[in-house]
Order: C-alpha cells, then sequence, then structure tokens
C-alpha cells in the first residue's frame, strides 16, 4: 500500500528516532518517513471498518481472576545484591536516566 500523502514529515521521524536512541542517515530517515506513513495510512483505513455489531472481546482464554497474592519476601543479604549491581552508592544502586532533561 502506497501512501498518497505522507502522513509523517522527516523532522517527526528524526524526533521519534532520538526519543528511541536511534541513529538515522538521512537516507533512512526518508524510508522511514514513507514506510511510517504507509503503516499510518493503513491503520486509518481500518478505523473505516464497521464494528457496530461485533462483540466486545476482552479475554479469550476463559480465566478469571487469575492473580497472586502480593507477598513480600524480604531478601536475607541484600547488601551482597547491591554489591553484584554495576554501579552503587551506599545502600542505593545507580542507574542510568530514562528521560534526558
Amino acid at each position: 500500500m502506497k501512501s498518497e500523502k505522507a502522513l509523517l514529515s522527516t523532522d517527526a521521524v528524526r524526533r521519534i528516532a532520538r526519543l528511541a536512541r536511534l541513529s538515522l542517515s538521512d537516507d533512512e530517515v526518508e524510508v522511514f518517513a514513507r514506510e511510517l506513513s504507509d503503516i499510518l495510512a493503513y491503520v486509518n483505513l481500518l478505523q473505516e471498518v464497521d464494528t457496530e455489531n461485533v462483540r466486545v472481546t476482552n479475554q479469550v482464554t476463559g480465566l478469571s481472576n487469575v492473580m497472586r497474592e502480593d507477598a513480600v519476601v524480604s531478601c536475607e543479604n541484600p547488601e551482597e545484591i547491591i554489591e553484584l549491581a554495576p554501579e552503587h552508592e551506599g545502600n542505593l544502586v545507580k542507574v542510568r536516566a530514562v528521560f534526558d532533561s
């Protein structure tokens, strides 16, 4: 399926790539702009499907309320676990930031 009009600009693709921490060449940005636009155009086409008489399906296995009890399990040696972390400070594990400021 080819989109008549690009739904995503190259700037939008660059922003998405940056958020996903992907490095894309200018050629890749152009390709992904076309391909992602085609995908979005197909999703828009699916929005036109009449689902008025289709029963809602949110559970297909027949299982109901299958959950386990929440249980606190104490760690016998938390210091040893913290020492196994690549980076730690005191009794805390250091991790990379998820979002850039």
